[in-house]
Protein backbone atom coordinates (compact mmCIF):
# COMPACT_ATOMS: atom_id res chain seq x y z
CA UNK A 1 0.00 0.00 0.00
CA UNK A 2 1.23 3.44 -0.91
CA UNK A 3 2.21 5.70 1.98
CA UNK A 4 1.30 9.35 1.53
CA UNK A 5 1.97 12.54 3.42
CA UNK A 6 -0.13 14.96 1.32
CA UNK A 7 -3.16 14.47 -0.92
CA UNK A 8 -3.98 17.07 -3.56
CA UNK A 9 -7.53 17.21 -4.96
CA UNK A 10 -7.49 19.67 -7.86
CA UNK A 11 -10.79 20.71 -9.39
CA UNK A 12 -9.32 22.50 -12.40
CA UNK A 13 -6.29 22.18 -14.66
CA UNK A 14 -4.39 25.07 -13.09
CA UNK A 15 -4.61 23.47 -9.66
CA UNK A 16 -3.39 20.21 -11.14
CA UNK A 17 -0.43 21.96 -12.72
CA UNK A 18 0.35 23.71 -9.42
CA UNK A 19 0.29 20.40 -7.53
CA UNK A 20 2.69 18.82 -10.00
CA UNK A 21 4.93 21.92 -9.97
CA UNK A 22 5.11 21.66 -6.17
CA UNK A 23 6.12 17.99 -6.41
CA UNK A 24 8.79 18.88 -8.97
CA UNK A 25 10.18 21.66 -6.80
CA UNK A 26 10.22 19.40 -3.75
CA UNK A 27 11.63 16.47 -5.77
CA UNK A 28 8.97 14.23 -4.24
CA UNK A 29 6.93 11.42 -5.78
CA UNK A 30 3.17 11.26 -6.29
CA UNK A 31 0.61 8.54 -6.83
CA UNK A 32 -1.92 9.48 -9.52
CA UNK A 33 -5.40 8.35 -8.55
CA UNK A 34 -8.93 8.61 -9.95
CA UNK A 35 -11.54 6.40 -8.27
CA UNK A 36 -8.97 3.75 -7.36
CA UNK A 37 -10.79 0.94 -9.19
CA UNK A 38 -7.51 -0.22 -10.81
CA UNK A 39 -5.21 0.70 -7.95
CA UNK A 40 -4.29 -2.93 -7.23
CA UNK A 41 -2.91 -3.46 -10.75
CA UNK A 42 0.81 -2.94 -11.18
CA UNK A 43 3.98 -3.52 -9.25
CA UNK A 44 3.70 -2.47 -5.58
CA UNK A 45 5.20 0.99 -5.17
CA UNK A 46 5.41 3.77 -2.64
CA UNK A 47 4.85 7.45 -3.34
CA UNK A 48 5.26 10.24 -0.82
CA UNK A 49 2.11 12.09 -1.93
CA UNK A 50 -1.09 11.57 -3.87
CA UNK A 51 -2.96 13.51 -6.57
CA UNK A 52 -6.65 12.60 -6.47
CA UNK A 53 -8.37 13.52 -9.74
CA UNK A 54 -11.93 12.69 -8.70
CA UNK A 55 -12.75 16.40 -8.31
CA UNK A 56 -11.51 17.29 -11.79
CA UNK A 57 -14.84 16.21 -13.27
CA UNK A 58 -17.56 17.18 -15.68
CA UNK A 59 -18.45 16.89 -19.36
CA UNK A 60 -17.28 20.08 -21.06
CA UNK A 61 -18.53 19.38 -24.59
CA UNK A 62 -20.93 16.86 -26.07
CA UNK A 63 -22.17 17.11 -29.63
CA UNK A 64 -24.17 13.98 -30.43
CA UNK A 65 -24.56 14.95 -34.08
CA UNK A 66 -20.79 15.32 -34.43
CA UNK A 67 -20.08 12.11 -32.46
CA UNK A 68 -17.70 13.93 -30.10
CA UNK A 69 -17.51 14.12 -26.31
CA UNK A 70 -14.98 16.00 -24.16
CA UNK A 71 -14.74 15.55 -20.41
CA UNK A 72 -12.38 16.37 -17.58
CA UNK A 73 -10.24 13.40 -16.66
CA UNK A 74 -11.87 12.72 -13.30
CA UNK A 75 -15.37 12.38 -14.73
CA UNK A 76 -16.98 9.08 -13.71
CA UNK A 77 -17.23 6.55 -16.53
CA UNK A 78 -20.73 5.59 -15.36
CA UNK A 79 -21.84 9.21 -15.78
CA UNK A 80 -20.48 9.38 -19.31
CA UNK A 81 -22.02 6.08 -20.37
CA UNK A 82 -25.42 7.14 -18.97
CA UNK A 83 -25.26 10.41 -20.93
CA UNK A 84 -24.37 8.59 -24.13
CA UNK A 85 -27.13 6.01 -23.61
CA UNK A 86 -29.72 8.81 -23.39
CA UNK A 87 -28.72 9.72 -26.94
CA UNK A 88 -28.47 6.17 -28.29
CA UNK A 89 -24.67 6.30 -28.35
CA UNK A 90 -21.78 4.51 -26.67
CA UNK A 91 -18.04 4.16 -26.27
CA UNK A 92 -17.80 1.37 -28.79
CA UNK A 93 -14.63 -0.12 -27.30
CA UNK A 94 -16.73 -1.00 -24.18
CA UNK A 95 -14.15 -0.43 -21.40
CA UNK A 96 -14.13 -3.18 -18.80
CA UNK A 97 -14.90 -2.78 -15.10
CA UNK A 98 -12.10 -4.12 -12.87
CA UNK A 99 -13.95 -3.60 -9.57
CA UNK A 100 -15.53 -7.05 -9.18
CA UNK A 101 -12.31 -8.86 -10.01
CA UNK A 102 -9.96 -6.81 -7.87
CA UNK A 103 -11.95 -5.89 -4.80
CA UNK A 104 -15.68 -6.35 -5.11
CA UNK A 105 -16.06 -2.96 -3.40
CA UNK A 106 -18.48 -0.19 -4.27
CA UNK A 107 -15.74 2.26 -5.20
CA UNK A 108 -16.40 4.11 -8.45
CA UNK A 109 -16.10 2.11 -11.64
CA UNK A 110 -13.39 4.47 -12.78
CA UNK A 111 -12.82 7.74 -14.56
CA UNK A 112 -12.63 8.61 -18.23
CA UNK A 113 -9.01 9.69 -17.81
CA UNK A 114 -8.10 6.30 -16.39
CA UNK A 115 -9.84 4.62 -19.32
CA UNK A 116 -7.30 6.22 -21.64
CA UNK A 117 -4.37 5.97 -19.22
CA UNK A 118 -4.86 2.19 -19.05
CA UNK A 119 -6.07 1.83 -22.67
CA UNK A 120 -9.13 -0.18 -21.70
CA UNK A 121 -11.15 -2.27 -24.13
CA UNK A 122 -13.66 -5.08 -24.12
CA UNK A 123 -14.79 -8.06 -26.20
CA UNK A 124 -15.46 -5.85 -29.23
CA UNK A 125 -11.72 -5.12 -29.47
CA UNK A 126 -11.23 -7.08 -32.70
CA UNK A 127 -13.82 -4.93 -34.47
CA UNK A 128 -13.70 -1.60 -32.67
CA UNK A 129 -10.21 -1.38 -31.18
CA UNK A 130 -9.32 -0.01 -27.75
CA UNK A 131 -9.46 3.41 -26.08
CA UNK A 132 -6.43 4.70 -28.00
CA UNK A 133 -8.26 4.03 -31.29
CA UNK A 134 -11.10 6.38 -30.30
CA UNK A 135 -9.27 9.27 -28.64
CA UNK A 136 -9.31 12.54 -30.59
CA UNK A 137 -7.41 14.81 -28.24
CA UNK A 138 -6.04 15.33 -24.75
CA UNK A 139 -4.88 17.99 -22.36
CA UNK A 140 -2.36 16.88 -19.74
CA UNK A 141 0.27 17.99 -17.24
CA UNK A 142 3.74 16.48 -17.61
CA UNK A 143 6.23 15.65 -14.91
CA UNK A 144 7.90 18.98 -15.73
CA UNK A 145 4.83 20.81 -14.45
CA UNK A 146 3.89 21.89 -17.99
CA UNK A 147 0.46 21.77 -19.65
CA UNK A 148 0.42 20.06 -23.03
CA UNK A 149 -2.34 19.73 -25.63
CA UNK A 150 -2.69 17.22 -28.44
CA UNK A 151 -5.36 16.63 -31.07
CA UNK A 152 -8.73 18.35 -31.21
CA UNK A 153 -12.47 18.00 -30.97
CA UNK A 154 -13.37 16.89 -34.50
CA UNK A 155 -12.98 13.46 -36.00
CA UNK A 156 -10.92 14.70 -38.98
CA UNK A 157 -8.44 16.63 -36.81
CA UNK A 158 -5.28 14.52 -36.59
CA UNK A 159 -2.90 17.18 -35.29
CA UNK A 160 -0.93 15.62 -32.43
CA UNK A 161 -2.90 12.40 -32.80
CA UNK A 162 0.09 10.18 -32.15
CA UNK A 163 0.81 11.90 -28.82
CA UNK A 164 -2.76 11.32 -27.65
CA UNK A 165 -2.45 7.68 -28.59
CA UNK A 166 1.11 7.39 -27.31
CA UNK A 167 0.21 8.46 -23.79
CA UNK A 168 -2.56 5.87 -23.65
CA UNK A 169 -1.59 2.77 -21.71
CA UNK A 170 1.11 4.62 -19.76
CA UNK A 171 -0.74 4.12 -16.46
CA UNK A 172 -0.11 7.65 -15.24
CA UNK A 173 3.67 7.36 -15.44
CA UNK A 174 4.34 9.97 -18.17
CA UNK A 175 1.69 12.67 -17.74
CA UNK A 176 -1.58 13.29 -15.94
CA UNK A 177 -4.59 13.81 -18.18
CA UNK A 178 -6.68 16.84 -17.31
CA UNK A 179 -9.15 16.54 -20.20
CA UNK A 180 -9.84 13.95 -22.90
CA UNK A 181 -11.88 13.98 -26.10
CA UNK A 182 -13.33 10.79 -27.56
CA UNK A 183 -15.13 9.81 -30.70
CA UNK A 184 -18.48 8.24 -29.78
CA UNK A 185 -20.69 6.08 -32.01
CA UNK A 186 -24.35 5.07 -32.30
CA UNK A 187 -25.38 2.06 -30.27
CA UNK A 188 -26.51 -0.91 -32.37
CA UNK A 189 -30.28 -1.21 -32.73
CA UNK A 190 -30.13 -4.79 -31.46
CA UNK A 191 -27.82 -7.74 -31.00
CA UNK A 192 -27.94 -11.48 -30.64
CA UNK A 193 -25.42 -14.13 -29.64
CA UNK A 194 -25.10 -17.52 -31.25
CA UNK A 195 -24.07 -20.29 -28.89
CA UNK A 196 -22.27 -23.23 -30.51
CA UNK A 197 -22.26 -25.98 -27.88
CA UNK A 198 -20.01 -28.92 -27.10
CA UNK A 199 -16.73 -27.90 -28.74
CA UNK A 200 -13.36 -28.57 -27.16
CA UNK A 201 -10.89 -25.71 -26.99
CA UNK A 202 -9.08 -26.58 -30.24
CA UNK A 203 -12.28 -27.01 -32.27
CA UNK A 204 -13.65 -23.79 -30.77
CA UNK A 205 -10.60 -21.91 -32.05
CA UNK A 206 -11.33 -23.23 -35.53
CA UNK A 207 -15.01 -22.28 -35.38
CA UNK A 208 -14.22 -18.76 -34.13
CA UNK A 209 -11.71 -18.29 -36.95
CA UNK A 210 -14.32 -19.40 -39.50
CA UNK A 211 -16.93 -17.06 -38.04
CA UNK A 212 -14.61 -14.03 -37.93
CA UNK A 213 -13.48 -14.74 -41.49
CA UNK A 214 -17.03 -15.02 -42.82
CA UNK A 215 -19.24 -12.27 -44.23
CA UNK A 216 -21.38 -12.30 -41.05
CA UNK A 217 -19.57 -9.30 -39.52
CA UNK A 218 -19.15 -10.95 -36.12
CA UNK A 219 -18.53 -8.29 -33.47
CA UNK A 220 -17.09 -10.57 -30.78
CA UNK A 221 -16.08 -14.21 -30.44
CA UNK A 222 -15.30 -16.08 -27.21
CA UNK A 223 -15.06 -19.64 -25.93
CA UNK A 224 -16.25 -20.60 -22.47
CA UNK A 225 -15.07 -24.09 -21.44
CA UNK A 226 -17.31 -26.27 -19.31
CA UNK A 227 -15.40 -25.32 -16.14
CA UNK A 228 -16.58 -21.69 -16.42
CA UNK A 229 -19.69 -21.87 -18.60
CA UNK A 230 -22.10 -22.25 -15.68
CA UNK A 231 -20.83 -19.08 -14.02
CA UNK A 232 -22.12 -16.85 -16.82
CA UNK A 233 -25.64 -15.32 -16.89
CA UNK A 234 -26.76 -17.37 -13.89
CA UNK A 235 -26.06 -20.68 -15.60
CA UNK A 236 -28.47 -19.96 -18.47
CA UNK A 237 -26.16 -21.13 -21.26
CA UNK A 238 -26.81 -24.62 -22.70
CA UNK A 239 -24.92 -27.51 -21.12
CA UNK A 240 -21.35 -28.15 -22.16
CA UNK A 241 -18.65 -25.82 -23.46
CA UNK A 242 -20.04 -22.72 -25.18
CA UNK A 243 -18.50 -20.94 -28.15
CA UNK A 244 -20.29 -17.59 -28.40
CA UNK A 245 -20.51 -15.25 -31.39
CA UNK A 246 -22.02 -11.76 -31.12
CA UNK A 247 -23.86 -10.08 -34.00
CA UNK A 248 -24.99 -6.44 -33.89
CA UNK A 249 -26.91 -4.05 -36.12
CA UNK A 250 -30.44 -3.54 -37.38
CA UNK A 251 -32.78 -6.41 -36.59
CA UNK A 252 -33.29 -7.68 -40.14
CA UNK A 253 -29.56 -7.78 -40.82
CA UNK A 254 -28.80 -9.48 -37.50
CA UNK A 255 -31.41 -12.16 -38.17
CA UNK A 256 -30.08 -12.79 -41.68
CA UNK A 257 -26.47 -13.09 -40.58
CA UNK A 258 -27.40 -15.28 -37.60
CA UNK A 259 -29.23 -17.63 -39.95
CA UNK A 260 -26.18 -17.92 -42.20
CA UNK A 261 -23.89 -18.72 -39.28
CA UNK A 262 -26.35 -21.22 -37.86
CA UNK A 263 -26.44 -23.11 -41.14
CA UNK A 264 -22.63 -23.02 -41.25
CA UNK A 265 -22.21 -24.78 -37.90
CA UNK A 266 -25.39 -26.69 -36.99
CA UNK A 267 -24.44 -29.79 -38.97
CA UNK A 268 -21.55 -30.37 -36.57
CA UNK A 269 -22.67 -28.89 -33.23
CA UNK A 270 -25.89 -27.70 -31.59
CA UNK A 271 -26.51 -23.98 -32.18
CA UNK A 272 -28.83 -21.80 -30.11
CA UNK A 273 -29.34 -18.04 -29.73
CA UNK A 274 -29.59 -15.47 -26.95
CA UNK A 275 -31.92 -12.50 -27.24
CA UNK A 276 -30.61 -8.94 -27.02
CA UNK A 277 -30.91 -8.56 -23.24
CA UNK A 278 -29.25 -11.90 -22.48
CA UNK A 279 -26.59 -11.22 -25.09
CA UNK A 280 -25.67 -7.86 -23.57
CA UNK A 281 -25.55 -9.39 -20.08
CA UNK A 282 -23.30 -12.21 -21.27
CA UNK A 283 -20.78 -9.93 -22.96
CA UNK A 284 -20.64 -7.63 -19.93
CA UNK A 285 -19.74 -10.66 -17.81
CA UNK A 286 -17.15 -11.85 -20.34
CA UNK A 287 -15.70 -8.32 -20.35
CA UNK A 288 -15.55 -8.08 -16.56
CA UNK A 289 -14.18 -11.61 -15.94
CA UNK A 290 -17.26 -12.75 -14.01
CA UNK A 291 -16.12 -16.37 -13.38
CA UNK A 292 -13.06 -15.25 -11.42
CA UNK A 293 -14.71 -12.51 -9.35
CA UNK A 294 -14.53 -14.70 -6.26
CA UNK A 295 -13.21 -12.31 -3.62
CA UNK A 296 -9.89 -14.18 -3.34
CA UNK A 297 -6.28 -13.30 -4.17
CA UNK A 298 -5.79 -16.32 -6.41
CA UNK A 299 -3.60 -15.23 -9.30
CA UNK A 300 -5.45 -14.04 -12.40
CA UNK A 301 -3.51 -13.47 -15.61
CA UNK A 302 -4.55 -11.52 -18.70
CA UNK A 303 -2.67 -13.14 -21.59
CA UNK A 304 -2.47 -12.09 -25.23
CA UNK A 305 -1.27 -14.62 -27.81
CA UNK A 306 -2.01 -15.55 -31.41
CA UNK A 307 -5.66 -16.72 -31.53
CA UNK A 308 -4.76 -20.23 -32.64
CA UNK A 309 -2.19 -20.67 -29.86
CA UNK A 310 -4.31 -19.95 -26.80
CA UNK A 311 -5.64 -23.46 -26.31
CA UNK A 312 -2.12 -24.85 -26.67
CA UNK A 313 -0.91 -22.58 -23.86
CA UNK A 314 -3.74 -23.65 -21.56
CA UNK A 315 -3.16 -27.33 -22.30
CA UNK A 316 0.55 -26.98 -21.50
CA UNK A 317 -0.10 -25.09 -18.27
CA UNK A 318 -2.55 -27.72 -17.08
CA UNK A 319 0.24 -30.29 -17.14
CA UNK A 320 2.06 -28.23 -14.51
CA UNK A 321 -0.60 -26.47 -12.43
CA UNK A 322 -4.28 -26.10 -11.66
CA UNK A 323 -5.61 -23.59 -14.21
CA UNK A 324 -9.10 -22.33 -14.99
CA UNK A 325 -9.44 -20.36 -18.22
CA UNK A 326 -11.66 -18.89 -20.88
CA UNK A 327 -10.98 -17.23 -24.23
CA UNK A 328 -11.99 -13.86 -25.69
CA UNK A 329 -10.96 -12.03 -28.89
CA UNK A 330 -11.32 -15.14 -31.04
CA UNK A 331 -9.01 -16.95 -28.63
CA UNK A 332 -6.30 -14.29 -28.65
CA UNK A 333 -7.11 -13.04 -25.14
CA UNK A 334 -6.96 -15.54 -22.30
CA UNK A 335 -8.16 -15.00 -18.76
CA UNK A 336 -6.40 -17.50 -16.51
CA UNK A 337 -6.95 -18.18 -12.82
CA UNK A 338 -4.28 -20.21 -11.07
CA UNK A 339 -5.66 -22.42 -8.32
CA UNK A 340 -2.41 -22.04 -6.36
CA UNK A 341 0.77 -19.99 -6.78
CA UNK A 342 2.89 -22.16 -9.11
CA UNK A 343 6.39 -21.48 -10.29
CA UNK A 344 6.21 -17.72 -10.68
CA UNK A 345 7.28 -17.53 -14.33
CA UNK A 346 5.29 -20.55 -15.53
CA UNK A 347 2.84 -18.55 -17.65
CA UNK A 348 5.49 -16.46 -19.38
CA UNK A 349 7.64 -19.52 -20.08
CA UNK A 350 4.65 -21.10 -21.78
CA UNK A 351 4.12 -18.00 -23.91
CA UNK A 352 7.76 -17.96 -25.01
CA UNK A 353 7.55 -21.63 -25.96
CA UNK A 354 4.67 -20.81 -28.32
CA UNK A 355 6.58 -18.04 -30.07
CA UNK A 356 5.51 -14.94 -28.22
CA UNK A 357 2.77 -12.90 -26.62
CA UNK A 358 2.50 -11.04 -23.35
CA UNK A 359 0.95 -11.55 -19.94
CA UNK A 360 -0.16 -9.17 -17.20
CA UNK A 361 -0.61 -10.39 -13.63
CA UNK A 362 -3.89 -8.59 -13.01
CA UNK A 363 -4.64 -9.99 -9.55
CA UNK A 364 -2.33 -11.60 -7.02
CA UNK A 365 -1.19 -11.39 -3.44
CA UNK A 366 1.20 -8.58 -2.55
CA UNK A 367 3.93 -11.16 -2.02
CA UNK A 368 3.53 -12.55 -5.53
CA UNK A 369 3.37 -9.05 -7.05
CA UNK A 370 6.70 -8.26 -5.39
CA UNK A 371 8.26 -11.49 -6.63
CA UNK A 372 7.34 -11.26 -10.30
CA UNK A 373 6.91 -8.22 -12.59
CA UNK A 374 3.22 -7.54 -13.01
CA UNK A 375 3.58 -6.23 -16.57
CA UNK A 376 5.38 -8.12 -19.31
CA UNK A 377 9.12 -7.31 -19.08
CA UNK A 378 10.17 -5.37 -22.18
CA UNK A 379 13.06 -6.43 -24.40
CA UNK A 380 16.18 -4.25 -24.01
CA UNK A 381 15.45 -1.98 -26.99
CA UNK A 382 11.88 -1.28 -25.91
CA UNK A 383 12.93 -0.84 -22.29
CA UNK A 384 15.51 1.75 -23.37
CA UNK A 385 12.88 3.60 -25.40
CA UNK A 386 10.49 3.57 -22.42
CA UNK A 387 13.16 5.05 -20.23
CA UNK A 388 13.90 7.82 -22.73
CA UNK A 389 10.19 8.68 -22.89
CA UNK A 390 10.06 8.77 -19.10
CA UNK A 391 13.05 11.11 -19.03
CA UNK A 392 11.36 13.43 -21.51
CA UNK A 393 7.93 13.59 -19.90
CA UNK A 394 8.81 13.01 -16.24
CA UNK A 395 12.56 13.64 -15.80
CA UNK A 396 12.49 13.39 -11.99
CA UNK A 397 10.46 10.14 -12.12
CA UNK A 398 7.82 11.52 -9.76
CA UNK A 399 4.68 9.92 -11.29
CA UNK A 400 3.75 6.44 -10.00
CA UNK A 401 7.40 5.41 -9.59
CA UNK A 402 7.95 1.70 -10.22
CA UNK A 403 4.35 0.84 -11.11
CA UNK A 404 5.15 -0.30 -14.64
CA UNK A 405 8.74 -1.40 -14.07
CA UNK A 406 11.24 -1.16 -11.22
CA UNK A 407 13.50 1.28 -13.09
CA UNK A 408 10.66 3.60 -14.14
Amino acid sequence: MTKTSQTFRPDNEDQLRDAVAWAVSEETSVEVLGHGSKRAIGNPFEAANRIDLSGLAGVTLYEPEELVLTARAGTALDEIEALLAENGQELQFEPMDYRPLLSGTDCGRGTIGAVLATNLSGPRRLKAGAARDHVLGIRAVTGRGEIIKSGGRVVKNVTGYDLSRGLSGSWGTLAIFSEVTFKVLPRAETETTLVVSGLNDADAAHVMAMAMGSSAEVASAAHLPESVRGRFIDGSLPAGPATVLRLEGVAQSVDYRAGNLTRMFEAHSPVSTLDADMSRALWREIRDVKPFCDGTERAVWRVSVAPGAGHQLVAGLRLRAGVDAYYDWQGGLLWLRMEADPEVDLVRKGIRALGGGHATLVRASDAMRREIPVFEPADPALAALSRRLKEQFDPQFIFNPGRLAADL
